[in-house]
């Protein structure tokens, strides 16, 4: 049902129909759901709350796309003023303004130009969040504005996703994947990724428009880069975070070779492979085998000899880009949360000096093909992610300028520290915690906001609409890397894995306890809250530690493993299993059972805040419908929001703002009262 805000007694009808208490009538004006928005338990949202935090709802950044393949412009992803959903916008010059070039009716965000003259667009789209990405193309005129509407190359059946480019001729390679719904009973027991080569300017429907290249087993397969003489693929073959394969492929005949490990090799390690030495004889690539944390690496194909290039630095090293003359390599280096920026001579392996870049967490790094220039995308904590390219000579220019709502001043935020505690099993457990001003004193309340994943990290950078909850209400943030997040070495990241799952839940009971030995923050005031498999922690922490928190938000959580596992789309489930563990095995399906948030639903005993996508493939709502029927039943208070146009989150600004709006009211009900 879809609940509408309206006088008390129709409310008092609508709250007996979902099984919950009875929303409380707000004063004056209320601001109310759009249409795709179900609302049920939820008290109206006053109009005087939303006018107090939308200035904290339109911070605006910019992501890189990619870089013009002739001309020194950049290809970005933004939200303009008055738009729903981000789009792609060409930037001619460093602080030039943005020029749209997509209008679509949903987000558009990863593209490549036509690599030889940039005539046309190639973008993926999906819809309502449902990640069955469709491959479009965007003609472009001469000034590099589009021309006409996009056509689809695709069929909508399958999940695709752009490869790579050759770099003789303007034909791309992408893969596709089946979908569960286009199967016979709903479900797939078998997944094949089959890769196509297609000419983008030709008309899909034409005889000879596409050509398949190879079918690879499973539904992990991504990357990759294209040797200089289009005659090899090298991509990664993903098993779990960790452990991963490189495979080679022979583009004319599909002929495939593992190449990291080695045939006969039995180690078991994450292996990244991002591009082929300008001779096509090696590879650079990232890899945890010679020790705890990714390093880069370069590989001989003929001698299969491996070369440490960074094997003095203690902390992951990711996102890796060389030069089209093969002379420098750019790298990200996870440092405690922080990316920074790393350059190296590709051919001695040495580290250059550092660049002289703005202070501030680096996300993304691309070389162009013509300039060695580098795009670098960066965020802080005083704003949004900001574009810089850095030329062969050191130069730094600005290529875009965040944007902040008029009366917030991003400059006045404070970055945040990093805490660690001791958990259960004397491990050292870290987290990041943003202080509210000075000007709020006293133990402050805390929200406890814990990372998806598992084997993601919280890490430092811009806070967006938590601004809101820092600045003006004086809540304290802490986003905790509890074990099995990445960042912190292979061993730390499986600490998690099976019949381990909830020593990461005792590692936020670990983080209750220091919390009371603040003397800032306020150990009676804690929310918990979380995304995906924050979710499941959400509630699996409102389960366990149901007398030390004040509430829970879960959005998009497992709430129970089985269910989950049987429902999560067919490509994804083999992969999740290696994490969760296999619940066709009784011992493992009784165990999982048992600690599923859903079978001990009368232990949430605090008020609840469950918010899901109803196209979510990857925790399918039906996770979010089962936890709120269960805990409702046991008279627990239960807020519950879905969007019936998003996935696996909130994409729409629309319903992003909605749904920040209740949790500032739910925060204020359950931890501010």
């Amino acid at each position: 049902m879809r609940t509408v805000y309206a006088p008390m007694s129709a409310l008092l009808v609508a709250a007996a129909i979902a099984g919950c208490a009875a929303p409380v009538a707000a004063p004056g004006p209320v601001f109310p759901p759009n249409e795709n928005l179900l609302v049920q338990g939820l008290p109206p949202v006053p109009q005087s709350l939303v006018d107090r935090v939308q200035r904290y709802t339109d911070f605006r950044g910019h992501s890189f796309v990619d870089w013009h393949p002739q001309r020194r412009e950049m290809l970005v992803a933004h939200r303009k003023a008055g738009d729903n959903l981000p789009q792609l916008y060409r930037v001619a010059g460093p602080l030039a303004a943005p020029e749209q070039l997509t209008f679509e009716t949903e987000p558009v965000s990863d593209a490549s130009y036509e690599p030889r003259e940039g005539r046309y667009l190639v973008f993926e789209r999906s819809i309502g969040g449902n990640e069955a990405a469709q491959i479009y193309r965007l003609d472009l005129d001469s000034k590099g504005l589009a021309s006409k509407e996009s056509v689809l190359l695709t069929p909508p059946d399958q999940r695709h996703n752009q490869i790579g480019w050759l770099h003789g001729s303007s034909r791309l390679l992408y893969s596709a994947v089946p979908l569960d719904r286009t199967a016979a009973g709903g479900t797939r027991s078998e997944i094949m990724t089959t890769l196509w080569l297609a000419d983008p300017a030709t008309d899909p429907a034409k005889a000879g428009a596409r050509r398949k290249v190879a079918e690879l087993p499973g539904g992990g397969w991504f990357g990759g880069a294209v040797s200089r003489d289009d005659k090899s693929l090298v991509m990664t073959r993903y098993l779990s975070a960790a452990e991963s394969e490189t495979w080679l492929l022979d583009i004319a005949t599909g002929q495939r070779k593992r190449v990291l490990p080695l045939a006969g090799d039995s180690l078991k390690a994450a292996h990244y492979a991002f591009a082929f030495r300008p001779d096509g004889n090696g590879l650079y690539f990232t890899s945890d085998r010679a020790g705890e944390f990714t390093e880069l690496m370069s590989l001989d194909l003929a001698s299969g000899a491996i070369t440490r290039l960074t094997s003095h630095i203690p902390w992951d090293v990711g996102g890796g880009s060389l030069t089209r003359d093969g002379k420098r390599l750019a790298v990200e280096v996870n440092v405690d949360g922080r990316s920074e920026l790393r350059l190296f001579d590709a051919a001695s392996g040495l580290e250059l000096p550092p660049p002289s870049l703005p202070a501030g967490s680096v996300d993304s790094v691309r070389f162009d093909e013509s300039r060695n220039e580098l795009a670098v995308a960066m965020n802080s904590a005083k704003g949004p992610r900001q574009l810089w390219s850095l030329d062969s000579g050191g130069r730094v220019a600005q290529w875009t300028r965040a944007y902040a709502p008029p009366g917030v001043d991003m400059a006045s935020f404070g970055d945040q520290q990093i805490v660690r505690w001791t958990s259960f099993d004397g491990r050292a457990i870290s987290g990041l915690l943003n202080r509210p001003p000075a000007r709020f004193t006293g133990r402050r309340p805390v929200i406890i906001d814990i990372h998806g994943g598992p084997e993601g990290q919280a890490t430092s950078g811009f806070m967006g609409r938590h601004n809101y909850l820092i600045e003006e209400l004086g809540v304290a943030v802490l986003q905790p890397n509890v074990r099995g997040s990445s960042g912190f070495g292979k061993t730390f990241l499986s600490l998690d894995n099976g019949y381990k799952r909830e020593d990461s839940v005792k590692d936020i009971g670990a983080l209750l306890d220091w919390i009371a030995t603040q003397p800032d923050l306020d150990a009676s005031r804690v929310m918990v809250m979380g995304g995906s498999y924050g979710g499941y922690m959400s509630l699996a922490v409102a389960m366990h530690y149901s007398d030390r928190i004040a509430g829970a938000v879960d959005e998009v959580g497992i709430s129970h493993f089985v269910t989950f596992l049987n429902n999560t789309e067919s490509y994804r489930r083999d992969l999740r299993r290696v994490e969760y563990g296999d619940e066709r095995d009784p011992a493992m399906r009784e165990f999982l059972e048992r600690i599923s948030p859903l079978t001990n639903a009368a232990k949430i005993r605090k008020p609840l805040f469950v918010i899901q996508g109803k196209n979510d493939p990857r925790v399918p709502y039906t996770e979010a419908e089962q936890i709120v029927e269960k805990v409702r039943s046991t008279g627990t208070p239960v807020w519950y929001l879905r969007a019936e146009n998003e996935g696996h989150g909130f994409a729409r600004k629309e319903n992003a703002d909605f749904r920040f709006y209740a949790i500032v009211k739910f925060v204020e009900t359950v931890l501010l009262k």
